[in-house]
């Protein structure tokens, strides 16, 4: 008894959701049938639409056209021509009578002019008429007075074929018939305007009583007593109504009886079938305890527990019990290697660094014998070679001290990189014979490599600076410079490029002559070659241009070729 009280109001607000999505089904059922009159009724609103707003645009400017009877019919005139709607447009002044028409009616002594009603000087609403007639033709009209500082002076009118909307209702379609009507009952048009056009209409509601209560929907018997759908909406505000006749269709605006009774209630028997299902064998004996083991997962996996060791569940069958044995069993395995790993990974690192430290200190004092060793030596030769060597040594060693110092050591920077190497071989560079500064101008983007990647990259730049400074004259402008770019490129490969100033042909002959041996244009490609790129040198008149693509992630295809 006390779970049905429980239970129960899910159950009440089932089938108060159900009955709201009733009721809102409902609702689109008739919005959809509104739509629908709306769309078949198109082209007549249009036309009616059309002939009020033409006749309110006359009215305001009428006031500049009135002064000339020729010019205010020629702008009638063409009003009428310009539309294939419209059978006539004039303005009538209250104290002087006609003053302009698309055409000459004066001839006509029994015009409907002369019956056109007085419109009281507070109305600027539009007045519909619906059987005027103009010539034998039966038209519909549109009068909108004209206002001229705050005084009624006379009124603005259009005249349209009542053809011309029933030409567009009968279009509408086999399952449907419009009905265009005035606020007093008096029909506008229809699809079969005879004597027998009533007889779609509604038996118990009349046209007065359907303007009245404005846009609805219902269901009911017409006057040849079938049973229809009407669908009732305003075209023009408070005085035109459309009045669409549907044929009733399976799934209309009304839902079957038998349907609502079973979408109410079967809520209320589900209700009832669960109880004794949803107490005994669902939640007292598995979604109580799943839900308290799912706490302590999610528990654990936040880090809010490192240990549960201490959890139990309450009263919970045997297999729950040996699940809830089993996790706390994994979560002290788990605790226990990440302890563990993270003891070892900490440790590896450590050695790691201490290895790059030790090392970077060999190459270091490997320098430091070699800078003793090149002073203690007399040959400028032996020194210039030893000199290459040391700065090879050096780029070596910037690479393990960079590794030593850096926080992550499965990847580099290797825009830093690079610069502390640029930095040791060419900032102090000066040219042999002048003594002249080079400039250096470096450009390098900050992308990362891996260590393999980092050793060959960095001799490759080192052989090419020394290259560069080597090499380097003063052009034509009077300077000596050298230009050093990492570019990363679009399709994930890494650009170096390296290009120095050259001096004129003569010069540059007599120094590759006299100093070159090749050795570090061997060293180049053979750098280029480990890290799975191409080389491109472009010897130009004025300067000298090395660059090298290599993919960022070779490796990695290396590893999966492998």
């Amino acid at each position: 008894m006390v779970l049905s009280i429980a239970i129960l109001p899910l159950g009440l607000i089932s089938v108060y959701q159900t009955n709201k999505v009733l009721q809102e089904r409902q609702s689109l059922s008739e919005s959809a049938l509104l739509q629908r009159t709306q769309q078949a009724v198109g082209e007549s609103r249009e036309v009616i639409r059309s002939a009020i707003s033409s006749a309110e645009t006359l009215a305001v400017q009428i006031s500049a056209l009135q002064s000339s009877g020729d010019t205010c019919s020629a702008v009638m005139s063409e009003v009428v021509d310009r539309s294939e709607t419209f059978a006539f447009a004039g303005y009538r002044d209250n104290a002087r009578g006609l003053i302009c028409a698309s055409r000459d009616v004066s001839a006509n002594t029994e015009s409907p002019l002369d019956a056109l009603p007085e419109i009281d000087q507070r109305s600027e609403a539009v007045l519909m008429r619906p059987l005027e007639f103009l010539g034998g033709i039966a038209t519909f009209s549109v009068t909108v007075p004209v206002i001229d500082e705050g005084r009624f002076v006379g009124t603005v009118w259009i005249a349209v074929p009542v053809s011309a909307l029933n030409g567009a209702l009968s279009q509408a379609g086999e399952n449907v018939n419009l009905v265009l009507f005035k606020t007093d009952g008096d029909i506008i048009a229809t699809e079969d305007y005879t004597e027998n056009r009533r007889s779609v209409l509604p038996a118990d509601y009349s046209l007065q009583d359907l303007a009245a209560s404005g846009r609805q929907t219902f269901r009911g018997k017409s006057r040849e007593g079938e049973t229809r759908d009407f669908a009732v909406s305003p075209i023009v505000s408070g005085q035109v109504f459309v009045l669409g006749s549907w044929m009733p269709q399976e799934r209309g605006i009304q839902m079957p009886i038998f349907e609502q009774a079973l979408a109410l209630y079967f809520p209320c028997a589900m209700w009832a079938i669960t109880i004794g299902v949803a107490y005994v064998g669902v939640h007292r004996l598995v979604i109580r305890h799943v839900r308290r083991l799912r706490s302590w997962m999610r528990l654990y996996a936040s880090g809010g527990y490192d240990d549960l060791g201490d959890a139990r569940l309450d009263d919970a069958p045997e297999e729950l019990e040996v699940m809830a044995d089993a996790f706390r069993a994994m979560t002290r395995r788990l605790s226990e290697q990440d302890r563990r790993r993270e003891e070892d990974l900490q440790e590896k690192t450590v050695l790691l660094r201490e290895v790059h430290h030790r090392v970077k200190n060999n190459l270091q004092l490997i320098s430091s014998m070699m800078n003793m060793q090149i002073r203690a030596t007399d040959s400028a030769e032996a020194q210039r070679l030893l000199r290459r060597v040391q700065d090879r040594v050096m780029a070596l060693s910037a690479i393990h001290r960079y590794l030593y110092l850096a926080r992550k050591l499965s990847m580099l920077r290797a825009d830093k990189l690079l610069e502390d190497i640029i930095q040791q071989l060419v900032i102090v560079g000066t040219l042999d014979e002048s003594g002249q500064q080079i400039k250096v101008a470096t450009e390098l983007d900050p992308v990362e490599i891996n260590p393999d990647q980092s050793v060959p990259l960095s001799l490759l730049a080192t052989e090419a600076a020394m290259n560069a400074v080597k090499y380097c004259g003063v052009n034509a402008e009077g300077e000596a410079w050298i230009n050093i770019a990492l570019k990363s490129q679009d399709d994930g490969n890494l650009c170096l490029s390296i290009v120095n100033s050259r001096a004129s042909a003569d010069d540059d002959a007599a120094t590759d002559d006299a100093s070159s041996t090749g050795l570090g244009s061997r060293l180049i490609k053979s750098f280029a070659t480990q890290l799975n790129g191409t080389l491109e040198t472009e010897d130009l008149p004025d300067r000298f241009e090395l660059h090298v693509v290599f993919p960022m992630a070779w490796h990695e295809a290396r590893e999966d070729a492998v």
